[in-house]
């Protein structure tokens, strides 16, 4: 009676780097999760935005969509904030109060926008999570001028 031969796994086989075609990992595994940002910062950078101090400001406009938005600080001006740079887990509307820590955007490093931002304060009305599907508002929000879900659009 002999012996069955063992078949290689594809990480020892000489032949092959990467296992069998027929094997090819399915598409969700290869989605990183939580989602990796293209924003992502070198650790001299997140230290510098710890050395600046902690500051408060008002949501003036932000849109899910895109992505983006602007706080009114404090003093009245404007401060640039990226979708990735919000904590928590809802999405900012327009007057919620917000705290936050400024860096600097390179490559210039001319203009700062807002990190570490933190609803403080929110507004009366009901705010979405960030896993909530978008709402028809939200949808026309993102849509360029000339799209069909327009609000401009030509009837």
């Amino acid at each position: 009676m002999s012996l069955p031969k063992e078949i290689p796994s594809p990480a020892r086989s000489p032949n092959t780097s990467m296992g069998p075609i027929s094997e090819s990992p399915s598409r969700s595994s290869l989605i990183p999760n939580p989602i990796i940002t293209k924003r992502t910062r070198t650790l001299s950078m997140l230290e510098l935005a710890l050395e600046h101090p902690v500051e408060h400001g008002v949501i003036k406009s932000f849109c899910r969509v895109k992505g983006h938005g602007f706080i009114k600080k404090d003093d009245g001006d404007d401060i640039f904030v990226h979708v990735s740079d919000i904590d928590g887990e809802y999405v900012p509307r327009v007057g919620d109060e917000v705290s936050f820590r400024k860096l600097q955007i390179p490559p210039k490093m001319e203009k700062y926008q807002a990190v570490h931002v933190q609803i403080t304060n929110f507004t009366p009305e009901v705010h979405q999570r960030w896993t909530s599907p978008l709402t028809p508002e939200e949808g026309r929000e993102g849509s360029r001028p000339g799209s069909p879900t327009s609000s401009n659009k030509i009837k």
